[in-house]
């Protein structure tokens, strides 16, 4: 009996196990993946958090300190990264620059022992399934950047991985571009029979390509679940600020969450005990004045500390006796004549506020 005869009869099964502990000096990496063929899980987090180096990780590029790994049952702690049944598109795509697409491409079949003749046929497969049939014979110059982030992703899976790992595969794209490559990239996924794992630090790209997210904060994992999940329910100030939700956390008494620095909050949910709770700045109504008559049930004496354009509105950031931000309209910011140090009330209904056990 072989070696991974013996890892497949110790781990059966298929899919990613894996548990990655790495020691780097003064950073340590300790988080655990696991997914089932056809999955696609976006690690999400920080820069620094240690996205990157569990994604080396997985292709053998890092070793572990501990932990393992294991893809279908077999162990792949020490298998050396081109014996690994993984597939890679590097941030950058890392596509030869002497080699037409369609030898890129084909690279991977001949590494694999395929005749140059059949590489190259399954290399026009794949190039026409990613509608790049006519830039075949294209070297990387000549491609746009979308193109040759699809001759990347082609490249990688013309090698039929049981892994396809995707740092940062949008990164390097125009708005325009990455909007379009974006979609493109969704249906391929879509069709990928076994499990992908993408990095990014874009939320957008991690909620329109995954169906499941890890959040990596400090080389730990802070929260997992599926995209709605995790914007309806944030557990970090991080992910808050990536789904766009003022988050706070404190003490739940009936429909009262005292906050652990700061005033009470007021929420239509019947909690107890520790709660986050969590409103969208486009709640926060804001006066120069303390409002008479209003119903809103929360009410804050605070401080401009910052202005600044997020979309097609005005971004206050308040500081006082609830930090938070709010969104209002350019008239609306005009006619309150707001600016840094201006103080403001502001306002927000028990309606419009969440509030779930932390």
């Amino acid at each position: 009996m072989t070696d991974q005869d013996v890892a497949k009869e110790d781990a059966p099964g298929e899919g990613l196990d894996a548990h990655l502990v790495i020691d780097h000096g003064t950073f340590h990496l300790d988080i655990t993946l696991t997914a089932a063929p056809g999955d696609v899980v976006a690690l999400l987090g920080p820069n620094g958090a240690g996205k990157t180096t569990a994604l080396r990780a997985l292709a053998g590029l890092t070793p572990l300190t501990d932990g393992h790994l294991k893809l279908d049952g077999t162990t792949l702690d020490r298998t050396p990264p081109e014996s690994r049944p993984v597939g890679v598109v590097f941030q950058d795509y890392l596509l030869f620059p002497h080699l037409t697409a369609l030898d890129n491409v084909a690279f991977g079949p001949r590494c694999q022992g395929a005749t140059k003749a059949e590489a190259r046929a399954q290399a026009t497969k794949w190039l026409d399934r990613m509608g790049l049939t006519a830039h075949a014979g294209a070297k990387p110059r000549r491609l746009s950047g979308g193109q040759a982030q699809r001759v990347a992703l082609a490249r990688a899976l013309a090698t039929h991985p049981r892994l396809l790992l995707l740092d940062e595969p949008l990164a390097a794209l125009d708005a325009r571009t990455r909007l379009d490559v974006r979609a493109q990239l969704r249906r391929h996924l879509a069709e990928f029979e076994a499990v992908a794992v993408l990095v990014t630090h874009d939320p957008l790209d991690a909620m329109v390509l995954a169906d499941r997210l890890v959040v990596v904060e400090h080389g730990r994992v802070v929260q997992e679940g599926t995209p709605s999940d995790i914007a309806r329910h944030p557990r970090t100030d991080y992910i808050a600020q990536l789904v766009g939700l003022n988050l706070y956390r404190g003490q739940a008494e009936n429909h009262t969450v005292h906050l652990d620095a700061g005033p009470a909050i007021t929420t239509t949910e019947d909690l107890s005990g520790p709660a986050f709770v969590a409103f969208p700045p486009s709640a926060v109504t804001l006066y120069r004045d303390r409002p008479t008559g209003s119903s809103a049930r929360n009410l804050w004496h605070c401080e401009v500390a910052g202005l600044e354009t997020h979309g097609d509105q005005i971004r206050a950031d308040l500081t006082g006796e609830l930090p938070l931000a709010a969104d209002l309209t350019t008239v609306a910011a005009a006619e309150l004549d707001l600016h840094p140090g201006a103080p403001v009330w502001a306002t927000v209904k028990a309606t419009q506020t969440h509030a779930y056990p932390a």
